[in-house]
C-alpha cells in the first residue's frame, strides 16, 4: 500500500495549489529536479513530468467539464505528477493514468492520495513497448508531442490503444514537432484543432488542442 509517510521522506517538495473548475487542488512538485537528471547526459530522459504545464491546466480543466460516461474509459499517457488525471477522476471519469518514468508515477499516486483521490489507477507505459492490456474510449495527454522521435510510437499506440470510434483529445504549447506530428497522424486519423491562450501577468501561452478519430 502506498504510504504518503514515505514519500515525504523519501522526497523534498513543494506544494502547488491551482483552482480548477470552481474546486481546489493541491499537488506535490519536485523542489529540486537536479536528482533526477544524469549528470553524464542531462538531457537524456530529461524531468519533463516534474512541471504543472499550462496546457496540462487547459486539459484537466476541458475533461472536467465533460460529462461524465459511467461505462467509457479514459487513457492517459506522460501523466507526469498526476495533475489532469486526478482532476479528472474527481469529476467523476473513469481514467488510467500511465508514465514512463518512475520518480513520476510515486509522485502522481502522492497526488492522489493528497487530493482524496484514492481510487486512481497508476501503471506504467513505454511507448515503444506498450504492454497495457485492453482499449479505452478516450486517450488523453498534455505536452506529449514534445521530441519528434515519439511520434512515431505514439501513432502505434494509439492504433493500439484506441477503441474504432474512440476519440484522442491532447494539449500542448506551439511547438516546431506539430506539424510533423500532424503530418504523421493525418493518414489514419481526421483531425480538429481548437486554440486557446492563456494570458498571466503580461505572458501569453498559446495552447492547442486536437482531437483524433479514427477516418
Amino acid at each position: 500500500m502506498f504510504s504518503l509517510e514515505k514519500f515525504n521522506q523519501e522526497y523534498e517538495t513543494d506544494i502547488v495549489n491551482l483552482g480548477i473548475a470552481d474546486r481546489t487542488y493541491r499537488f506535490h512538485v519536485p523542489k529540486i529536479i537536479e536528482r533526477f537528471i544524469d549528470p553524464d547526459d542531462p538531457l537524456h530522459e530529461f524531468p519533463l513530468w516534474a512541471k504543472i504545464w499550462e496546457s496540462s491546466i487547459v486539459l484537466a480543466g476541458k475533461l472536467a467539464n465533460r460529462p461524465v460516461e459511467p461505462n467509457k474509459e479514459y487513457l492517459e499517457i506522460g501523466s507526469g505528477i498526476g495533475m489532469v488525471g486526478i482532476v479528472a477522476a474527481s469529476f467523476g471519469h473513469n481514467i488510467t493514468m500511465t508514465e514512463y518514468a518512475p520518480h513520476a508515477r510515486t509522485f502522481a499516486r502522492a497526488n492522489a492520495v493528497l487530493n482524496q483521490c484514492v481510487n486512481t489507477r497508476t501503471m506504467r507505459l513505454d511507448w515503444n513497448n506498450p504492454d497495457l492490456n485492453g482499449q479505452y474510449d478516450y486517450i488523453v495527454g498534455s505536452e506529449i508531442v514534445y521530441k519528434e522521435s515519439d511520434i512515431n510510437p505514439l501513432k502505434g499506440l494509439f492504433k493500439k490503444y484506441l477503441k474504432p470510434d474512440g476519440e484522442i483529445i491532447l494539449a500542448g504549447e506551439m511547438r516546431s514537432t506539430n506539424m510533423e506530428f500532424f503530418k504523421q497522424m493525418d493518414p489514419v486519423f481526421s483531425i480538429r484543432v481548437e486554440k486557446k491562450i492563456i494570458r498571466a501577468e503580461n505572458q501569453e501561452t498559446r495552447v492547442i488542442l486536437p482531437r483524433l478519430k479514427f477516418k
